[in-house]
């Protein structure tokens, strides 16, 4: 099996966004790895921009399997928005979650602000959307997956409900 791989080595702003929808025709599955909803992709097509933050540049293409692997830290909310506003214009999208992808949670979010508040003027201009600290729980092995919420037992074993996530 071939696979080729695009990575954006300087801070974003590569166009790997437009160049993954360029190639996608060539493709049976598009996977982004890594990263979370804090930079956007932007793609242009029939006239009309679309900016995607979380979801694989690939989805607007019929019958591409698009693939958010474990590498990737998801905001439930910010997702959900994408796949309302990605059904629009692909309603048979195919869109497969890792199990090990991490959870954005508010306290996630919270605590970047907290963070980045503290560090006064030496501040690094974080986007406070809770990546940095959603990182530490998943190198740390703790914190929420997505594997984790599609356990017959989550309801059970932890104090979270619908509502939290």
């Amino acid at each position: 099996m071939k696979v080729d791989v695009l990575l954006g080595l300087q801070w974003g702003d590569e166009g790997k966004g437009k160049i993954i929808d360029v190639l996608t025709p060539k493709y049976d599955i598009i996977a982004r790895f890594q990263g979370g909803p804090n930079a956007g992709h932007t793609i242009e097509f029939e006239g009309q921009k679309h900016v995607l933050h979380l979801i694989p540049s690939g989805i607007f293409h019929r019958g591409k399997m698009n693939l958010q692997g474990n590498g990737m830290v998801i905001c439930p909310i910010d997702e959900k928005k994408e796949i309302e506003y990605v059904r629009k214009f692909n309603p048979d999208y195919q869109l497969v979650i890792a199990d090990g992808a991490q959870i954005i949670l508010p306290t996630h979010r919270l605590l970047d602000k907290a963070m980045e508040a503290a560090k006064g003027n030496g501040k690094i201009g974080s986007t406070l959307k809770g990546i940095g600290p959603t990182y530490t729980d998943k190198i740390s092995r703790c914190g929420l997956r997505v594997g984790d919420i599609l356990n017959a037992d989550f309801k059970k074993n932890t104090n979270y409900s619908k509502k939290d996530i």
